[in-house]
């Protein structure tokens, strides 16, 4: 699992780069929303043989209700990018 934070007038698609850099394991599943629903990042999947999954968008909205429910994330106390991308893990892993 990797994790990214972009601004939040950004779209998801803009941040495919980000989370799919080449230092990875391969994934052979990419579980993405709709705002990952591109013919370039559908392409780009397709040559690295990788399943792509885009789920109905109430699936992903669920599960970021579920990371909210950990009162750190939900109120964003941390002051630093790495430290709440670190709290992100942590409560996936969690879950």
């Amino acid at each position: 699992m990797r994790t990214e934070i972009t601004p939040g007038q950004t779209s998801d698609s803009l941040g495919f780069d980000l989370v799919m850099v080449d230092n990875l394991p391969e994934p052979s599943v990419l579980l993405a929303d709709r705002g990952y629903d591109a013919d370039n990042i559908r392409k780009k999947m397709e040559a690295r043989d990788v399943l792509t999954q885009i789920p109905m968008r109430n699936l992903v909205e669920r599960c970021f209700n579920k990371l909210k429910n950990a009162r750190r994330i939900a109120t964003r106390y941390d002051k630093t990018a790495a430290s709440f991308l670190g709290f992100i893990d942590i409560t996936s892993i969690r879950l």
